[in-house]
This record gives structure tokens, C-alpha cells and sequence, in this order.
């Protein structure tokens, strides 16, 4: 079963690439969203992850949550389903 991981507090730079590479180290990584402004396209400084599995998901949290990236402490949780 899919599990979507919310990662928070990213550098406006980072790149869907280096998130992908980053998750993987975690296991399979079915996607990633990049959250951007609607006006200025830029980065709001979040992204959403698809892990292709719960235990995938469950190592990629206790892998990323609290890492540095780009000097920025990563946010790393299980997605909060939209309301």
C-alpha cells in the first residue's frame, strides 16, 4: 500500500531530483511534488512524497526527519489526508 510523507521546511532550491534521490535510500519512491506558489512558480518550501510501501515509508521517516538538507532541518511525517 502507498504512503504519502509530507516533508517540510526544504530550501526554496531543492529539486524533485535530489528528493528522489535522497528517499530512495529508504526504499521505492513512486513520486514526487514539489509544492509551488501559483503566482511567482517558485518553491512554498514543502513537498509531498509517494512511498510504494509502509515499511518504506515508516524507515524513510526515522532516515529524514530532523536531517540536514541544504542547511535546513527536513520535516518528515505521514501526510494528514486533505479534508
Amino acid at each position: 500500500m502507498e504512503v504519502r510523507l509530507y516533508v517540510g521546511n526544504l530550501n526554496k532550491s531543492t529539486t524533485q531530483e535530489e528528493l528522489n534521490t535522497l528517499f530512495t535510500q529508504a526504499g521505492g519512491v513512486n513520486s514526487v511534488e514539489i509544492i509551488k506558489d501559483r503566482d511567482t512558480g517558485g518553491s512554498k518550501g514543502f513537498a509531498f512524497i509517494t512511498m510504494g510501501a509502509q515499511d518504506t515509508a515508516e524507515k524513510a521517516i526515522s532516515m529524514f526527519n530532523a536531517y540536514s538538507l541544504s542547511e535546513h532541518a527536513l520535516k518528515v511525517n505521514v501526510a494528514k489526508p486533505r479534508a
